[in-house]
This record gives C-alpha cells, sequence and structure tokens, in this order.
C-alpha cells in the first residue's frame, strides 16, 4: 500500500539525477550528499508512489518502465514549478501581468499606437487592455479600481485621491472650416477671430479647455460669441466641419484630419494656449502600472 508523500522539489531532483546516472554512488556526488540518505530518499518516494521505479543491480540501476514513465512527469512538474515561481516574480516586478488602461477621444490616434508598440517592444510580457470613454468616466473607473491606468485630456477630471502625470502638451491652435478666409494664413491672432462664432468646449465635460478658451480670447479683449457647444473633441471638430463657426483645439489633431477643418497656428504665448495629455493612477499603483509609467516618462523625453 501507497504511503503518504511530499513531491518536494529537492526529492524530484534527487530522482531525475539518479534515474540520469544509472548509479547511486554517482548521483550522491553529483548532488553533494553521501550515498546512504539518497537511496533512503528514493525508497520512500517509491513505497510513496507504491511502484518500483529502479531495478537494483550491482553495476547500478535501471529505470522500470513505471521509472521511466514517472521521469518525463517529473521533468515537466520540474519545469512547471520553476515557471510558477519565475512568472510570479516577473508579476510582482511589473513585467508580466494585464493593465487596463482608459484613454478619451482621438488619443488612440495620436499617442496610443506608439505607446503601445513602446510596451510590446520593451515589456513583452505585459498585455494591455484598452478601454474608450470621457475624462470623467475614465477617471472614476480608475479611483474604482476597474481601470489600473487613464489617458486624459482634462486633468480637472482628476480628484485629489488620485496621481496625475503630465504624458505630452499640446498648444493650441485656430481650427477653420477650410473655407474661412484665415484658412490658407501661415499664423493668426487670437483676436482676428473676436467676430467668429465659436463652437465652445462644454464646462461640465472639458472644463479645462473651456476655461482655457474663455481665459485666452479675454486676454485678447473680447468674450468668445458661442454659436454651439460640444462635449467631446469630436464634436467640437465636426460642427467646425460643417462651416458653421470656428473652434479652438489643440494643434495636434491636425494630425488625424478631418474634411473641412484647417488648424492654423496661433501667434503669442499665453499658458492658456497649452493644453496637457495626463495619465493617471491610484496612488498605490502596482509593480506594473509603475512600469509603464517609467516607459511614460522616457516616451515624454522626462
Amino acid at each position: 500500500m501507497a504511503d503518504d508523500i511530499n513531491l518536494t522539489k529537492r526529492l524530484l531532483e534527487q530522482f531525475l539525477v539518479v534515474a540520469d546516472e544509472r548509479h547511486f554512488g554517482r548521483a550522491a556526488e553529483r548532488l553533494f550528499m553521501s550515498q546512504p540518505p539518497l537511496s533512503q530518499s528514493i525508497q520512500r518516494l517509491e513505497r510513496g508512489l507504491g511502484v518500483r521505479l529502479f531495478d537494483r543491480g550491482p553495476g547500478g540501476v535501471a529505470l522500470t518502465p513505471a521509472g521511466e514513465a514517472f521521469a518525463v512527469d517529473a521533468r515537466r512538474l520540474l519545469d512547471a514549478q520553476s515557471a510558477a515561481i519565475e512568472r510570479v516574480r516577473r508579476v510582482a516586478a511589473g513585467l508580466e501581468g494585464v493593465v487596463r488602461v482608459g484613454y478619451v477621444s482621438v488619443l488612440s490616434h495620436l499617442y496610443l499606437p506608439g505607446f503601445l508598440r513602446a510596451v510590446a517592444e520593451e515589456l513583452p510580457g505585459l498585455r494591455v487592455h484598452l478601454h474608450h470613454d470621457s475624462s470623467v468616466a475614465v477617471a472614476d473607473l480608475v479611483r474604482s479600481g476597474a481601470l489600473d491606468l487613464g489617458f486624459l485630456r482634462d486633468p480637472a477630471s482628476v480628484s485629489d485621491d488620485l496621481v496625475s502625470e503630465p504624458f505630452v502638451v499640446e498648444r493650441i491652435a485656430a481650427a477653420l472650416p477650410d473655407d474661412h478666409p484665415l484658412a490658407g494664413a501661415e499664423e493668426v491672432d487670437l483676436a482676428d477671430l473676436s467676430d467668429e462664432d465659436f463652437v465652445l468646449p462644454d464646462p461640465v465635460a472639458l472644463p479645462t479647455l473651456a476655461r482655457q478658451v474663455q481665459l485666452a480670447c479675454h486676454d485678447v479683449g473680447f468674450t468668445p460669441r458661442g454659436r454651439a457647444v460640444a462635449d467631446d473633441l469630436s464634436g467640437l471638430y465636426s460642427y467646425v466641419a460643417s462651416g458653421l463657426c470656428v473652434g479652438l483645439l489643440p494643434g495636434r489633431l491636425s494630425g488625424f484630419p478631418v474634411p473641412g477643418v484647417v488648424f492654423v497656428p496661433l501667434r503669442g504665448a499665453s499658458s492658456y494656449l497649452e493644453t496637457s495629455v495626463v495619465a493617471v493612477r491610484r496612488p498605490e499603483a502596482d509593480a506594473a502600472v509603475r512600469r509603464l509609467l517609467e516607459l511614460i516618462d522616457r516616451l515624454a523625453g522626462k
């Protein structure tokens, strides 16, 4: 009758060394132990399994059919154990696992492809699951733990219980219908748009951009005349493309062309003409998120 046995890493290694050497003496030397304890370990293993693993003879030992089969499985067990240990260490070090990342609007076209490519090249053990939503929703999902990391265009959506780090700073430009008289200009003064109808960012959905538009216009002496309001960048884009009004939008969006819209740089050095993309996380972010943040810092040239 088989005895209970604990198939420890050490016991499996001892069995496999004996199986390789076909000799207890040589196996004991490889294992840096004396022969009697090794023989006792193998006997204990055989009793625990309830089978004979070796045929003993005066010149050494030979594996029985059961021993041959067990040698294959023993190697698999040791390989699996080693892989499990390595995996848990990689996960703890932030080198393996799944990170859930939220993003807003057309960031997916401007920045996420480069970010995902860099993750694949530098952190191949990490998988990034993407989720699109509004700035407010992404911030709430990070706060609740449903997302690990978020990319937002509106830092005002980030509460004090989250940590935000700048990813990139963009210059705001004039977004004009392509038939606008100033559409072909190299630069324009914001004051040149004082008589225009504007599409304005919704102050609830896009509070930072909405405030910046108002303050930038106020600085040059006018209050923008609102023809329409939109709660995301796609909506702002669409109103400009319709030809009904002009807008102020991050200039990098010019790299994501929409028919009917032309971006023209604005003169001046007002801080209100800069907008930020930030990465937000919980204070107790795990190792994988910290690895991604280090990568983000490098991508941003910090």
